[in-house]
């Protein structure tokens, strides 16, 4: 617009979440890809729209990929003359052409100044702090070279850190700006613009990549590390981690030294280490939260496999997306989107705030664009009831620009949301977002709870929310065996019962205890992983309960049972048997018994409920009733448990060994014609 002598809205205009600027003479619009995957829902002939040009694709977005799959379709179904194009100055486009039917892939070299690149003489140690290394990197580009000098560093807290660590050291012509997201758009323009007096310093996240052009930038300092969004569909958190850059990246950040003039980049890793970089970045669609775009395909009636996407979700991700959309109400148990799905997907939010904003009413507003914020709070622990209150309250408990951005989104989610819901605490319309995060805290010291979706999480035990009974977790980190709570609200027992009444199961449990040795019976009210109540089950079925102890028995070792010696010289002589001829003889090792508790000792296990009373029972009955009346007969007779001697004394015979085995005294012997045998095969008895 600039470039036409005109104000955007004219000639060109565009549209992102909560500010549109387009009029009658808008010919070109340029729109985020959220806003234009909203645009094909409402109208799938993109009416009046000759091209749709995808710019830096390279990037792989979720919503770049899942909007291009779909204006891809509406060309193939509705509209044969919709012009499409996809661009990108690092792109494999090979497979992107592949994908397209074949399209035609147009090279344009565009102008660039050369760029000598200058990596460290070694690689760094495991040790060092990114911030001290970029600092130190940066003052050096500063010294050896002239122009503006553009740092990449993966994230704000990175930026802010090493903006502390250079400031005492920096030369004092040199204007420093700081560049990322959150920034208020003044901020922004300025670190943009050219320096109108002394040598620029930019310190940038990857927005400096390909988004915007710095003017007067000569010199890169990459710091070689990428922050991306990364999915876990079996806890179902989402966290950012923090990885090298790829060489695509490398070569983008490394291009912009040469936008207009010969240039440096320097690089802090060694030359050697190159090899290891990856070729591009992962495509979002196969690391992250997928919910958004499994509800816009609901909407759309399609599956991803039907569609033209480079990259198909990972189908743990997107059964874990599905499963939650289904909690929301926004399909329905066949699969289908509803109605309530149909609204969610038209208001601009993740559909966990969608659904809270629909149900708890204009009065969730507040919590929605705080939530969809990157937290502007620092150091103030986790809980979000004093951030909301500074939305109301004293100007200087926020930063004014955090502050009029978050407003301006709540005015804007209050004209969205129906008349609901009223009079809900902040925590039970975080509940209604995050079902799967309601947290019991479990019992001990330490500030630990369980969610209703099965994880575990836990908190600062400084914090102001550590003894909380019951709270409801919006942001974890997503690592470990436990994540780390970093925002949350309180919600109290009766809230719960009162918004999730219909999903509240009651259960009766018996359970083994190994704590107590012994089976518990309980009926237990729960919420997912949560119990709400639970007391004793005082006429819990015997049955039950006691295969609730073969459990027990299991869990400790058949040597628990400490078996008599009658039962010992049963199962001795029944494994002697079962070696002789496996077919016709149960097996009775340690592992075979414990497989099969519930054949042999469990109907003789339903008046106990622990070990002491289980070892009260007639092990050998057990043992010898499971064997069966006429099997135990030919028991007795094929492996019996003694022979007589010629004197007539009878001598117990020992099957624990190799085999048969009995020891008599000689002189018992005399007079005896046929050694004695034992088993199937007619083995021999060991006479010792």
């Amino acid at each position: 617009a600039q470039t036409l002598g005109e104000a955007p809205g004219q000639t060109v205009g565009y549209r992102m979440r909560g500010d549109t600027k387009t009029g009658s003479d808008t010919r070109i619009e340029v729109v985020t890809e959220g806003i234009l995957t909203r645009m094909i829902q409402s109208d799938p002939e993109l009416s009046g729209m000759g091209a749709v040009i995808f710019d830096e694709f390279h990037e792989r977005s979720l919503n770049a990929d899942l909007g291009l799959a779909l204006t891809w379709e509406i060309r193939q179904v509705l509209r044969p003359d919709l012009r499409v194009v996809v661009m990108s100055a690092t792109l494999d486009a090979g497979g992107v052409a592949t994908m397209l039917d074949d399209a035609p892939v147009i090279t344009a070299e565009g102008r660039s100044f050369p760029v000598e690149t200058r990596w460290l003489d070694r690689p760094l140690p495991a040790t060092a702090r990114l911030e001290n290394t970029v600092s130190d990197l940066t003052l050096r580009a500063l010294s050896e070279t002239e122009g503006g000098v553009l740092v990449f560093l993966p994230g704000a807290g990175e930026i802010e850190r090493t903006v502390r660590l250079l400031t005492p050291d920096l030369p004092k012509d040199v204007v420093l700006h700081r560049l990322y997201g959150a920034l208020d758009a003044k901020t922004q323009r300025a670190a943009v613009a050219p320096e109108r007096k002394g040598r620029k310093l930019v310190l940038a996240t990857a927005i400096a990549e390909t988004s915007l052009t710095i003017q007067d930038i000569r010199v890169v300092v990459d710091g070689g590390r990428a922050r991306r969004a990364q999915f876990d569909p079996r806890s179902g958190m989402g966290r950012l981690v923090t990885t090298r850059v790829t060489r695509a990246e490398a070569e983008q950040r490394r291009g912009r030294a040469g936008r207009v003039a010969e240039g440096v980049c320097y690089r802090l890793w060694a030359k050697a280490e190159e090899g290891a970089l990856a070729a591009y970045p992962p495509p979002e669609i196969a690391a992250a939260d997928l919910a958004g775009a499994a509800l816009d395909l609901a909407v759309w009636g399609s599956e991803p496999s039907e569609l033209a996407l480079l990259t198909q979700p990972p189908p743990s991700a997107w059964a874990e997306a599905r499963a939650l959309l289904t909690t929301l109400d926004a399909l329905d148990d066949a699969g289908r989107v509803t109605d309530h799905g149909r609204t969610l997907a038209r208001l601009p939010l993740h559909p966990r705030l969608a659904h809270m904003l629909v149900r708890a009413g204009p009065e969730a507003a507040p919590l929605a664009a705080l939530m969809s914020e990157r937290d502007p709070f620092r150091g103030v622990g986790s809980n979000l009831a004093p951030r909301l209150a500074a939305l109301k309250g004293d100007p200087r408990t926020l930063d004014p620009a955090a502050r009029a951005r978050i407003k301006a989104e709540v005015k804007r989610l209050r004209r969205l949301a129906s008349n609901s819901e009223k009079g809900l605490s902040p925590g039970a319309m975080a509940a209604l977002a995050y079902p799967d995060r309601i947290g019991q805290r479990r019992p001990g010291k330490d500030p630990r709870w369980i969610l209703s979706g099965g994880t575990g999480a836990a908190m600062d035990p400084a914090d102001d929310l550590a003894a909380a009974p019951y709270l409801v977790a919006t942001d974890l980190d997503g690592a470990g065996r436990e994540a780390r709570i970093r925002l949350a609200a309180l919600i109290t027992r009766d809230e719960i019962v009162d918004l999730f009444a219909d999903d509240i199961v009651s259960i009766n449990l018996c359970q083994w205890s190994k704590r107590h040795r012994r089976v518990e019976a309980r009926r237990q009210t729960k919420l997912g992983a949560i119990v709400l109540s639970d007391t004793p089950w005082r006429d819990a079925p015997a049955e039950q309960i006691a295969a609730a102890l073969m459990d027990g028995v299991r869990d400790l070792g058949l040597d628990t049972l400490r078996l008599p010696k009658s039962a010992t010289l049963l199962r001795a002589r029944i494994a002697y048997l079962h070696q002789s001829d496996p077919e016709a003889w149960p097996d009775v090792s340690d592992e075979a018994l414990s497989t099969t508790l519930e054949d042999w000792l469990l109907p003789y296990a339903t008046s106990t409920r622990d070990l002491e009373g289980l070892r009260a029972v007639d092990l050998t009955q057990a043992l010898s009733s499971w064997l069966g009346y006429e099997r135990a007969k030919l028991a007795d007779r094929l492996a019996p448990q003694s022979f007589t001697t010629p004197l007539g004394r009878k001598v117990a015979l020992d099957y624990a060994g190799e085999g048969p085995a009995a020891e008599v005294r000689l002189q018992e012997l005399f007079g005896l014609d046929t050694h004695p045998v034992t088993g199937p095969d007619r083995r021999p008895v060991q006479l010792t």
